[in-house]
């Protein structure tokens, strides 16, 4: 491990901002966390139905404040699309080329994953496993990608919201959700704010890029100006309290978003801004760095197989031991969220799994002649396909050093 650290250090330029990754990883764990924690899958007269603790158990609401952590990666991935889409340009690279580059990591995992969910509902239902179970398990797998679809547009609009002041979103939620609760206008009304509610943390992450936002008022702003007017959106203008989509509840603040996801993201936003300090003192350190590095390789795999994970630890266990608590029984008391913080280690063991088979999807295929190098600067990392091997090294070196490299000098 000490010497994987080393490489990754190595590979590392002077220049990385290694706040904005250490942002990405929280914000991609804390989602995984979310997940894990207000998902139940409960054994129901031989099927599998979701249930939610935040249905049962108001009080812990406060846990969607923790892992809602969407808005994060939003800012995180505006300030980087802001950032490569400049320096593209510079280099003469075109929009075409610089958007396919973006994009292709992004998909590549994905389809690895609709593969895979296709043959196993072909063989559940096959090997009659109830339709509603079924209906279950693929509605946890494919709804996170309704993210993945937002976000690649978003990168596609790029050159053209990157200057955008994040107001404009703002203001388009705010009249949207003025006229569906205020004025009784239609529900689908509400799916406008699925790309406007996000474009507000993605602008504000362009903002950054451009090198904006540097001291710390807006960071203070946005933490208290939002946690103050979420407050009242929530005490005084009847929206949910919960972050996230509690089933059986008459509004989502998440699907589409509300006003009130928005401001609370702008708070959560603003609490990143804070934190990037922080951060950089304590990613100086290379082992911390290392362990941030390697979560930022695989974000993608980690995302989009995390449900995969829980939802085959649950179904094997009740297959060979019935019913357990905390993972198939009703979320209603606090016995089973006690229970449920001790399968969290078997759910990371799945996922483990699920890394070590699907992970080079989202790596991709190494160039010919070890074209992953690091150039300047002092010493060039390469590798071609050759791999950091053993039981500690599990990156390869050429695919290391291309995520290493400053992220305003893109791998096209």
């Amino acid at each position: 491990m000490r010497d994987l650290v080393r490489r990754i250090e190595a590979a590392t330029p002077p220049d990385r901002d290694r706040a904005v990754d250490a942002l990405r990883a929280l914000a991609i764990l804390g989602v995984v966390l979310g997940h894990w924690l207000v998902t139940a899958l409960v054994a129901d007269s031989g099927t599998l139905r979701a249930a939610s603790p935040l249905l049962y158990q108001p009080e812990l609401t406060p846990v969607s404040w923790a892992f809602q952590t969407l808005a994060v990666f939003f800012l995180v991935g505006g300030q980087m699309g802001a950032k490569s889409h400049a320096c593209a340009r510079a280099r003469g690279i075109g929009y075409g080329r610089w958007l396919r580059a973006r994009l292709a990591r992004l998909f590549r995992p994905v389809a690895a994953v609709l593969a895979v969910w296709a043959v196993a509902a072909a063989a559940m239902l096959g090997s009659g496993v109830s339709l509603l179970t079924v209906h279950t398990l693929l509605k946890l797998v494919l709804s996170p990608l309704w993210f993945l679809l937002v976000y690649a547009v978003l990168t596609a609009a790029t050159p053209l919201v990157a200057r955008l002041h994040p107001l404009w979103p703002l203001a388009v939620v705010l009249h949207v959700d003025l006229i569906r609760f205020g004025f009784g206008g239609p529900a689908w009304l509400g799916w406008i704010n699925l790309a406007a509610g996000w474009l507000v943390p993605y602008c504000l992450g362009a903002t950054w890029g451009r090198g904006l936002l540097r001291g710390r008022t807006a960071g203070w702003v946005l933490l208290i100006g939002g946690a103050v007017v979420t407050a009242g959106l929530v005490l005084l203008g009847g929206y949910p309290a919960a972050m996230v989509g509690v089933p059986g509840a008459p509004v989502s603040n998440l699907n589409p978003p509300t006003l009130a996801a928005v401001t609370f993201g702008l708070t959560q936003c603003g609490a990143a801004l804070l934190l990037r300090g922080p951060l950089r003192r304590v990613l100086a350190r290379p082992a911390a760095w290392a362990a941030v590095a390697l979560v930022n390789l695989s974000a993608m795999t980690v995302f989009l197989w995390h449900q995969t994970a829980m939802m085959a630890v649950s179904v094997t266990t009740l297959r060979l031991y019935g019913p357990l608590p905390g993972l198939h029984t009703v979320p209603d008391d606090l016995g089973w969220v006690l229970t449920r913080l001790c399968w969290l280690p078997v759910f990371a063991g799945a996922l483990l799994i699920c890394w070590a088979a699907f992970h080079t999807y989202e790596a991709g295929r190494p160039r010919k002649g070890g074209g992953g190098a690091v150039r300047g600067g002092g010493g060039a990392v390469r590798g071609g396909g050759g791999g950091v091997r053993g039981g500690s090294r599990v990156v390869r070196e050429g695919r290391l050093a291309r995520e290493a490299r400053h992220v305003e000098k893109p791998s096209v």
